[in-house]
């Protein structure tokens, strides 16, 4: 199971609020988003560099420079973020230890685990930034 964490929380904080804004506002710089979405600058910095590798941004540096989406939030799920930084193949640990499931008989949380697992894989691949988009989601207003 993919280890939702920080960085990848923060990645689709960032690219959730350009969905919001795409197509219509255009650029946006590392300092809008992160003001945005209360991110430290530097991180969506660092964000956005990893995520334009990935072909899921684009940028123009500079004054006048900013990022945006690369292609329509529609065709970007949560699974193309999450993927750039978490370790793949991190599955959730066997409350026995690492190594007992499939070394023998499986613990009592086996299936449930397994179950929990693919849960989270189809919700991270079915779920795309259109959701965003929409505005399907209610935001929290302040700053």
């Amino acid at each position: 199971m993919f280890k939702y964490g920080k960085t990848s929380q923060n990645a689709i904080s960032a690219m959730s609020h350009l969905a919001e804004v795409y197509p219509v506002e255009g650029r946006l710089s590392s300092q809008d988003i992160a003001l945005k979405r209360n991110l430290p600058k530097q991180l969506v910095a660092k964000i956005l560099v990893v995520l334009s590798q990935a072909n899921l941004v684009s940028s123009v540096p500079g004054p006048g420079g900013g990022y945006w989406l690369r292609k329509p939030p529609s065709e970007i799920s949560l699974l193309a973020i999450v993927s750039l930084f978490e370790k793949g193949g991190d599955m959730l640990m066997c409350p026995f230890g690492p190594d007992w499931c499939g070394n023998g008989d499986p613990c009592p949380l086996h299936d449930q685990l397994v179950q929990l697992n693919e849960q989270m894989n189809r919700f991270l691949s079915e779920t795309t930034l259109d959701v965003f988009a929409r505005g399907e989601v209610s935001l929290p207003s302040g700053g």
